[in-house]
């Protein structure tokens, strides 16, 4: 399943590259659009699995995770917007559809492997680290250092507590 989180992954950057070039602003929205989506099914399956009895010892300290984890991501969703992110109809077109999508796969994915859907969380907040750590060598001036370099922490941060939630799991 790694291969295909990799596959998966790639592909998806690929199409962003193409789209986003040149776009920082609105790729950044694009992006923490679609980043709250995994937390919001990681959170769904995890009210699912307690409601029918399910839950286990590390339920209730993932669930909190989680829900840091989805307010976190609105924080930067927010000051992408701020910036003109989500300015032009297409992007929220694009977003918005793409969230839909992603989120029921990850619920799905998460139901049936919590581990893999993990992992492919994890990869996806590292690409996230990756694309804002390429804007601040790109743009070392920008007044937008600052926030940048705190939301590049942020999901480095996630990327650990994923990879802590992948070790909690069974």
């Amino acid at each position: 399943m790694r291969t295909f989180n990799s596959f998966f992954l790639n592909l998806t950057v690929s199409i962003l590259d193409f789209l986003y070039k040149g776009r920082d602003f609105q790729r950044f929205w694009v992006l923490e659009e679609i980043a709250r989506a995994p937390y919001f099914a990681f959170l769904s399956v995890l009210h699912f699995r307690e409601s029918l009895g399910l839950r286990g010892p590390e339920h209730i300290y993932l669930m909190k995770e989680h829900f840091d984890q989805t307010l976190n991501e609105t924080e930067h969703l927010e000051y992408m917007e701020s910036v003109g992110g989500s300015k032009y109809w297409v992007d929220r077109f694009l977003a918005r559809h793409l969230v839909l999508f992603y989120y029921w796969i990850m619920v799905v994915y998460y139901y049936v492997s919590p581990k893999n859907a993990y992992h492919l969380n994890l990869e996806v907040e590292l690409h996230a680290a990756e694309t804002y750590q390429k804007f601040l060598w790109d743009n070392p001036q920008s007044e937008h250092t600052e926030k940048i370099e705190s939301i590049l922490m942020d999901e480095i941060n996630h990327s650990k507590e994923l990879h802590n939630a992948m070790l909690l799991i069974k």
